[in-house]
């Protein structure tokens, strides 16, 4: 991996600057999902792991986490969290440039939340390989922005959104998958300052076939 990529730096920027409680809660659509359509616990992937508030959770259910992301900072705040959570042996933080580099292996679940970045990424190629990494039997779950909050980088721009059945064709998926969720639902985030805004996610849950 290159570490003097724009990736790597605009990420690194990004996260010393970033209040360190920032993202250290799970997504509640990802709880929603797990906790609903992947109740045994095996190993997960999380992309794009930030400061793990979904790697950790998961942890706490029982799973074995890959956390990746490109930003030490990340990484380190991660480990920090598993150990004062008490899942440690059960957190594992990678550090990758998806764009060039992915981790290898099968995972029972693999996690693409808010895989979203001002820069410039092959994201269908990095999803494509999301799902490639998914075990037999296992669950890809992508919940991804589909509107523009206003505490965004995008925040003021005329920004075009993929609809959720766009992001699943785009995956390019054979025959042995099964969709468990493809929709667009609105929900109320919480942003920098706790401001609050009315926002649309897509949401995709896919199963490979066992």
């Amino acid at each position: 991996m290159s570490t003097g990529s724009d990736s790597a730096v605009f990420w690194e920027n990004h996260y010393s600057r970033l209040d360190e409680q920032w993202g250290t809660k799970p997504n509640a659509v990802l709880e929603e999902l797990v906790t609903t359509l992947a109740r045994t616990p095996g190993t997960a992937l999380d992309l794009g792991c930030g400061h793990g508030g979904d790697a950790i959770w998961l942890a706490t259910r029982g799973w074995d986490v890959t956390a990746v992301d490109i930003a030490p900072t990340a990484l380190q705040r991660v480990a920090a969290g598993a150990r004062a959570g008490g899942v440690a042996e059960r957190v594992h933080p990678a550090r990758h440039d998806l764009a060039h580099d992915f981790p290898a292996g099968r995972f029972d679940l693999v996690n693409a939340g808010y895989f979203h970045t001002p820069l410039d990424i092959p994201r269908e190629k990095v999803l494509r390989r999301a799902a490639a990494a998914v075990a037999p039997g296992g669950l890809l779950i992508i919940v991804e922005h589909a509107s523009v909050a206003p505490w965004s980088w995008q925040a003021g721009e005329d920004v075009h959104f993929p609809r959720p059945e766009e992001v699943l064709a785009s995956l390019e998926l054979d025959g042995s998958w099964t969709t468990e969720r493809c929709h667009a639902p609105e929900r109320t985030a919480t942003g920098p300052q706790g401001r609050t805004a009315t926002v649309t996610d897509n949401v995709l849950a896919l199963r490979r076939a066992s």
